[in-house]
């Protein structure tokens, strides 16, 4: 696989990750499945955090090495940051983002374990 299309592959899983986390909780059969994917976000973030910093994402991570092969450089710590920036064509406050990315991930789990945890099933 050519390193461009690497590229592409972890820019389009990302995106995957992305709106799994935020939205998979909305649909009955993927409920279960979007806590387990939060939890393993959650523990990339913080558990990884410990040795790489709180946010690490080991995707990025990769994803950050294929790209300066291809020259690219300067790359900030978050894939929103780096994502929101090109489609914006703006230098966007990486606070902002990391809050905004934070908040979206709470509230999304919120809203998953309140769905998983106390909300009676129907048949």
């Amino acid at each position: 696989m050519s390193l461009v299309a690497l590229d592409y592959f972890y820019t389009l899983l990302h995106l995957l990750i992305i709106g799994f986390n935020l939205f998979a909780w909305a649909f009955p059969a993927t409920r279960k499945l979007h806590l387990y994917g939060v939890a393993l976000t959650l523990g990339c973030w913080l558990i990884l955090g410990i040795w790489y910093g709180i946010g690490y994402c080991p995707i990025t991570d990769w994803q950050w090495q294929v790209k300066e092969q291809l020259g690219e450089n300067n790359l900030p710590n978050s894939f929103v940051k780096y994502y929101g920036d090109l489609v914006t064509g703006s230098d966007i406050n990486p606070v902002l983002i990391d809050g905004l990315t934070l908040g979206l991930f709470l509230i999304s789990i919120s809203i998953s374990v309140y769905l998983n945890f106390f909300i009676k099933k129907t048949r």
